[in-house]
């Protein structure tokens, strides 16, 4: 002590009270936290080597597939017209086709973020196990569809079915 802080302890000294001991972290707490990491760890790698436990989408080969093209933007109707055949599939107006809308917008502005052209076509996809996906041919991402529900996939089914049953 000095004469400027009588009343704080040196520390050099260590704890001036009996009542003021060093802390220390539990034990238990830490071993539970560690043990619980190793657990993960070991479950992880148990299921990638064995397989159980894991769940494994299968969606088989494509049944139908369709290039579509999308002519106008959020605000105003859209038309979908078929990439190949240029025959105009649908037209929603500006109120109707709420998913169809979002996801197209969704994948039209990662195309935005890649810098990749806007005409280029996008893919749908039905597959063997009934799933319907939507692929984007300039970035290469994917929706699939059924993630977000049977209604909204049942949207783009329609789309694929005002051609037929065609296999590719």
């Amino acid at each position: 002590m000095n004469a400027l802080s009588p009343n704080y302890p040196d520390t050099n000294r260590g704890p001036q009270s009996p009542r003021r001991k060093a802390s220390r972290f539990p034990r238990m707490p830490l071993v539970l936290g560690l043990g619980l990491i190793g657990f993960s760890i070991s479950a992880v790698l148990f299921g990638m080597k064995t397989g159980i436990g894991t769940v494994i989408n299968v969606y088989g080969q494509p049944e139908q597939i369709r290039d579509i093209r999308i002519v106008g933007t959020h605000d105003t109707a859209i038309t979908i017209y078929d990439a190949q055949t240029g025959e105009a599939i649908t037209t929603l107006a500006p109120e109707q086709g709420g998913f169809v809308r979002g996801s197209l917008r969704a994948l039209s502005r990662m195309r935005l973020m890649d810098d990749t052209p806007q005409g280029l076509p996008y893919r749908l996809i039905k597959w063997e196990n009934g799933s319907v996906s939507l692929s984007d041919t300039a970035t290469g991402e994917r929706l699939y569809l059924n993630a977000f529900g049977p209604d909204n996939a049942a949207a783009y089914a329609e789309l694929l079915a005002s051609r037929g049953n065609e296999k590719p």
